[in-house]
């Protein structure tokens, strides 16, 4: 009952309403419009927007009506609807409107004037309108930004200007360029006697503090003692093997007399255990600021990585073409130091920060990451850590840097730019400045080569596809310059076929120059040293060996080529530096098991009136151990025993038996505890196989001599010596 009601009265407003629409005159209007406060452009201060019909018109309507008679003819439909209206007002007014509003335009649609019937616009027309409006946006933008859309190969982009290459020194070794350097004295460059003096002293203080109340005193290490513990930890490289007591042992899978002739087993391993960069009073201070900002993590490794890193980039300048790349550490201690890196080989380890020379990856620049430290810039860890390497006092402008997407962003590139280091590299598409537009960017469909690029000021950024889209960022190339590369594409039938293929300068550059730092992962992976550890600042000690080690031989490749000298291979460079270090170093007090492996130095037979001229003859023949007084002989000046001395039974004395006396290895030995002087260099008996301290004095030949086994006399008699 109530809805009929209202719609009777609607239709009353409706008949109102088209009555006062077709009275209204001008004069009316005007005089209505000062006394309600229409304001010139015809809109009402108390209307709704609803109540207009100014959306359903195009734009050139709207336009083209004079203002008085849009004022006029929106006056009369406000008039017509807004007083009749007055009593059915609710606090829901919208919902109020929008049914008188439909039931005004049902009751008018039959009876209204020409000029009221073109205000209202059909649904087509409204679509049309629509359509034009967004073409003709569409015009507009294309012809604004032009510069906003990726472009294609066959438009030209203008080359940036290439950089002047200013370096501060001669690129190349910092060395005499005449002069001819050893191993020894390359390695030396970075593990320089106050590297050695700065290990031996710290080495001492934690040894003596270890070994306080321990059964056995600590013996000072050396600076001869740590040459030959570093010439072990390089050999160890060379032949690894999977417990550091293998290369010690005598059996006849592990028979490696080198290790025994530089450093004993007990005194190699005592000095790993005691290994140490910093002394222990000033680890001891750090350890209470823990949990402050004053703590430093690396505590345990400064004062030998600071040296270390010192000599990295004095005797060596970089070429123009550098790059930077992390480099992990193998290593699983538990220690907030350790990384984890998805994907790379080595996931787990310390992640080192690294610059490198493209063209030799010489090791320039480094630093292991630890964390936040210092005061950090706000645009992110990978820009912290570019500007941190690249301050270098002597580094010169004009360089071009190669960065994989971790590290660029356009805000880098362009601080880059300003110190006159030109970059190039891999990007992501959600770094803060990459371009955002869609406009002509590759679809699926886009065949394989393709193109596509972006100048924003200085930035170039261009797209290319391969087996996937890659991104680059340069401020050094153009986006297309005539280059090609061979890629496997199909053909029209299907088949693969090999077919050169545009590709943008930026990314040829960036295949070529990127890898330094993998080649020095790459050198050092071949022998690198690193063996197991229970301490973390040990792991990075064998890397800064392996640093060094590679660094000299780059140093060493670099000079043979200024001089036109051929150049040795790594492994040959590492085994003329092990053998250097182990001559410089610290001599074992006992002799090497290798000695007991050859026939033992005899003594020497005084001639007797018994005694034949052959004997007499032979015996000087003989290297003797001994000096007339009856003192062993030094060993560096005793000659070795040759492999190939086979000395016949019966040419080894003119009366048979004469000289052949039993003598024990330990003899030759010194600093032997008393309990091990029975077993001290036993070796295998020549009759029985059997573990023996006993040998022939003149055959030279290993023999059981016990209560159980008489081999001694066995052999003797077989052989026609003993009757």
């Amino acid at each position: 009952m109530f809805l009929s009601q209202s719609e009777d009265e609607l239709e009353e407003l409706g008949s109102d309403s088209d009555s006062g629409s077709s009275t209204c005159s001008p004069e009316e209007e005007e005089e209505e419009e000062e006394e309600e406060g229409f304001t010139p452009g015809g809109v009402s201060r108390g209307s709704e927007q609803d109540d207009f019909t100014d959306e359903d018109s195009s734009d050139a309507e709207w336009n083209n009506t004079p203002t008085k008679r849009r004022a006029s003819g929106k006056r009369c439909r406000s008039i017509s609807v807004s007083p009749a209206a007055s009593h059915l007002k609710s606090p829901f007014k919208n919902c109020e409107h929008r049914p008188c509003k439909k039931k005004f335009h049902d009751a008018t649609k039959g009876a209204s004037s020409p000029r009221t019937r073109g205000t209202f616009s059909s649904p087509r027309r409204k679509s049309d309108s629509g359509k034009k409006q967004t073409a003709r946006r569409l015009v507009v933008e294309e012809e604004d930004d032009d510069g906003d859309r990726w472009r294609n190969v066959s438009e030209e982009d203008v080359e940036p200007p290439q950089p002047r290459f200013r370096p501060e020194r001669d690129v190349g070794p910092q060395l005499n360029r005449t002069a001819n350097y050893t191993p020894l004295e390359l390695f030396q460059l970075f593990f320089s006697t106050t590297v050695i003096s700065t290990l031996v002293r710290n080495t001492n203080a934690y040894g003596k503090k270890k070994y306080q109340g321990h059964r056995e005193n600590w013996v000072q290490v050396t600076a001869a003692d740590m040459y030959s513990f570093i010439s072990l930890v390089l050999y160890m490289g060379i032949v690894p093997l999977k417990t550091l007591k293998e290369f010690w042992r005598g059996s006849q899978l592990f028979s490696l007399p080198f290790p025994a002739s530089v450093m004993p087993c007990r005194r190699f391993l005592a000095i790993s255990r005691s290994l140490h960069m910093n002394d222990p009073a000033v680890e001891a201070a750090n350890d209470k600021k823990k949990g402050t900002p004053a703590y430093d993590r690396l505590c345990k490794i400064k004062p030998l990585y600071q040296q270390i890193l010192e000599a990295c980039y004095t005797f060596f300048h970089p070429h123009q073409h550098i790059s930077i790349d992390e480099r992990m550490v193998a290593s699983k201690a538990r220690i907030g130091l350790k990384q984890y890196i998805r994907n790379k080989p080595t996931k787990w380890g310390f992640k080192l920060f690294v610059l490198a020379d493209s063209a030799c990856g010489y090791t320039l620049n480094f630093f292991v990451y630890g964390g936040k430290e210092g005061e950090p810039t706000g645009k992110g860890l990978s820009y912290d850590a570019v500007m941190r390497l690249l301050k270098i006092p002597f580094l010169g402008k004009g360089y071009k840097l190669y960065v994989d997407n971790y590290y660029t962003s356009p805000t880098l590139f362009l601080d880059l730019l300003q110190r006159k280091i030109w970059a190039c590299g891999t990007v992501r598409s959600n770094v803060a400045g990459y371009p955002k537009m869609k406009k002509n960017d590759m679809d699926k469909k886009t065949k394989k080569g393709t193109i596509r690029w972006i100048r924003n000021g200085k930035l170039l950024f261009v797209k290319w596809l391969d087996a996937r889209e890659v991104t680059m960022c340069s401020t050094m190339h153009k986006a297309y310059s005539d280059d090609t590369a061979k890629r496997r594409v199909k053909n029209t039938d299907g088949q693969w076929t090999v077919k050169q293929v545009p590709i943008p300068g930026s990314i040829k550059d960036y295949n070529r120059h990127m890898g330094g730092v993998d080649l020095s992962d790459a050198l050092i992976g071949y022998y690198k040293v690193l063996h197991k550890t229970q301490k973390w600042y040990k792991t990075l000690f064998y890397h800064f060996v392996d640093i060094a080690t590679v660094n000299s031989f780059i140093l060493h490749k670099e000079m043979c080529k200024l001089q036109n000298r051929p150049i040795i291979t790594q492994k040959t460079f590492r085994e003329q530096l092990i053998l250097s270090l182990a001559e410089i170093g610290s001599s074992p007090r006992r002799s090497a098991p290798q000695n007991f492996m050859l026939p033992a130095s005899p003594l020497k037979v005084p001639p007797t009136s018994q005694t034949t001229p052959s004997s007499v003859a032979s015996a000087p023949d003989v290297p003797s151990a001994y000096t007339s007084a009856g003192t062993p002989r030094s060993r560096s000046k005793a000659p070795p025993p040759s492999l190939s001395v086979d000395v016949p039974p019966t040419a080894a004395s003119g009366a048979s038996g004469l000289g052949h006396l039993p003598s024990y290895f330990v003899e030759q030995m010194s600093n032997v505890a008393p309990r091990n002087r029975a077993t001290a260099g036993r070796r295998a008996c020549v009759v029985c196989k059997r573990k023996s301290p006993v040998y022939c004095s003149t055959c030279q030949k290993t023999l059981c001599f016990t209560t159980s086994r008489n081999c001694y006399s066995e052999w003797h008699r077989c052989n026609n010596i003993c009757m």
